[in-house]
């Protein structure tokens, strides 16, 4: 005559049977992830997420160039905190870029300034354009402007910083709102939208500036 089942053994191993499954799909998943399987593709040298990355990277350094100016040839608070804010900002964000450039497997230059936007590229009317033997992006200060720059303090260099960093942020931003809509990586979309608002929140706060300090600005890139 057979024992009747203990209680409790004929609901242990429907659930022993469960637990066995989940850990299988997970083990399965980690594998999957280990060997690539599922996994979107990295993106590719010319696709938009690592055009932004590349030209937004190099974009962001010279603002950062000019922002680093300020300490040294500077008084006015609000200037100097200003420039800080841009300098720290746009410094951590090079950061984010070149390392996912790196993660890519991609190197931090290369390719035709801003193709990535839609075919257009440095001959394209209102994008980059051929200076000497560079390329600048719109926005982008000339050499001949940054040693001027370089050689203005107090009130003059405070009111030509801000002229070029209007001008810089407008012209980063055309970049930054295109990432924002056609790049495949959400966290590419994700900074790339945060550029875009919070360039066009500084242009705000310093055309205010520039008008407080008797400065007219430059023409928009």
């Amino acid at each position: 005559m057979t024992e009747p089942a203990p209680a409790g053994r004929g609901l242990l191993r429907p659930a022993l049977m469960a637990v066995i499954a989940v850990a299988l799909v997970l083990l399965g998943g980690g594998l999957a992830v280990a060997l690539g399987i599922g996994r979107a593709a990295d993106p590719s040298a010319d696709s938009v997420d690592a055009g932004f990355s590349r030209d937004m990277s190099r974009h962001h350094l010279q603002g950062v160039e000019m922002a680093n100016l300020a300490p040294d040839r500077s008084t006015d608070p609000e200037i100097r905190q200003l420039a800080f804010d841009i300098s720290a900002t746009q410094t951590n964000q090079v950061g984010r870029m070149e390392g996912w450039l790196s993660l890519w497997g991609l190197p931090p230059s290369g390719g035709e300034t801003m193709a990535w936007m839609g075919g257009t590229g440095s001959g394209h009317s209102g994008h980059a354009m051929d200076v000497g033997q560079s390329v600048l992006m719109p926005g982008m200060a000339t050499e001949d402007e940054l040693t001027n720059l370089r050689n203005l303090t107090g009130a003059q260099f405070d009111v030509e910083f801000l002229r070029l960093m209007i001008r810089h942020h407008q012209g980063g931003k055309e970049m930054a709102v295109y990432a924002a809509g056609h790049a495949d990586v959400a966290a590419v979309r994700r900074l790339a939208g945060a550029i875009a608002d919070t360039q066009t929140a500084e242009v705000t706060t310093m055309a205010r500036m520039l008008t407080a300090r008797g400065g007219t600005p430059l023409p928009s890139p």
